[in-house]
């Protein structure tokens, strides 16, 4: 259980299992399952909205940590992963844009942008020792950044029901808890998180995508360096939400989203332009955008690679870049709203783009990233 490797192998598990029980007799049912309203909101989007911004809470803690105190304090290591993202955004985009322009696939332009940072992690940790400290921190950084320039593109180009009122209302608790961090040096972690579930509310109502909430409310949560008497608010929280999102979490939220049915003209909708730009966006575009971004911000000084990771490392989590899924799923159905032919269509290309891009960064991680000898 405290294996990360058992966290990521009950996730390609449960993604194996969905994708089977999706294409069996009861695949029907399995689908229509997660549509099923619970609430205000369908199971599925309970999952990939409430659930997942519990994940991006865990992520938006580390996060928070290692700006602080570890790998990313130095500002020029930090700036790093924020200029890979960004070449991992504008690449992918613009090979979809070059087969797309002037089609009415164009409007996917924005699919291969995103990387999915659950399936991204739980992917790395399956290299064991081998994916050291610095490939995870690195690796947690820009897929944050990535997600964030990701929903920021949703919020302006992709949402059709922006509520200025509700986004208004969420930036306000959003202050309220940073006042309440910074200013009056409230340390227990009760207001904040009955604070960021009214934030997260007020998120999603407002047309943006809720999970950013998680982000934002990890970073209003006191931390401050361990004193050797306790741990911050920021540090417990952190290690309590560990074992739950790998075990529940995650798991849920691939039985909830990797239900692809495959049809049987699948190879031939893999050659149309939609696809092409989301397949090779994904495994090309990703890759090459992240290490030609970071070399370049090294190369002219304005970052620095962080201790512990050289090139070989970098393009391969370039490659683990490429795993789109979620976020690119999301993208696609906004983009395509209305044409199930076309969301189907790019649903697959997503997904066998995502796993090309897994197995590829896998197996390159696993040989330029030797596992370290034992210590005495």
């Amino acid at each position: 259980m405290r294996s990360e490797r058992a966290g990521a192998a009950l996730l390609v598990a449960c993604t194996v299992a969905s994708l089977l029980i999706a294409n069996s007799a009861s695949g029907a049912d399995y689908i229509s399952f997660w549509h099923k309203k619970l609430g205000p909101l369908s199971i599925e989007l309970w999952v990939n909205d409430a659930l997942m911004a519990v994940f991006f809470l865990l992520v938006g803690l580390e996060l928070e940590r290692e700006i602080l105190v570890g790998k990313l304090s130095n500002l020029k290591t930090a700036l790093l992963p924020v200029i890979a993202a960004l070449g991992g955004v504008l690449v992918p985009a613009s090979i979809h844009f070059i087969f797309n322009h002037g089609h009415e696939t164009q409007a996917g332009v924005g699919i291969p942008m995103a990387t999915d940072i659950a399936f991204a992690i739980g992917a790395l940790a399956l290299l064991g020792s081998r994916a050291s400290s610095s490939l995870k921190v690195f690796l947690v950084a820009l897929a944050v950044i990535d997600d964030l320039v990701a929903i920021l593109i949703i919020a302006i180009f992709y949402t059709t029901t922006l509520s200025l009122g509700y986004l208004f209302i969420a930036l306000a608790i959003a202050g309220v808890l940073f006042a309440m961090n910074y200013i009056f040096r409230i340390r227990s972690l009760v207001p904040y998180l009955i604070g960021g579930a009214f934030m997260w509310w007020a998120m999603l109502l407002s047309g943006v995508h809720a999970t950013i909430a998680g982000v934002i409310l990890a970073f209003t949560i006191p931390f401050f360096p361990d004193n050797g008497d306790e741990a911050s608010p920021s540090e417990r929280l952190e290690e309590w939400l560990h074992r739950p999102v790998a075990f529940i979490i995650l798991p849920i939220f691939a039985l909830a989203n990797t239900g692809l049915v495959i049809e049987s003209n699948w190879a031939a909708d893999l050659a149309s332009p939609n696809s092409l730009g989301i397949g090779l966006g994904l495994v090309l575009g990703k890759p090459i955008g992240i290490f030609t971004a970071s070399y370049l911000a090294v190369a002219v000084g304005i970052s620095t690679l962080p201790k512990g990771l050289d090139w070989r490392q970098l393009l391969g989590l370039g490659m683990l870049g490429g795993i789109g899924f979620t976020m690119s799923i999301f993208i696609t159905n906004l983009a395509f709203a209305g044409r199930q032919p076309l969301i189907d269509e790019s649903k697959l290309a997503i997904f066998l783009a995502s796993l090309t891009a897994a197995i590829l960064g896998l197996v390159y991680l696993y040989i330029f990233s030797p596992k370290p000898a034992p210590q005495a």
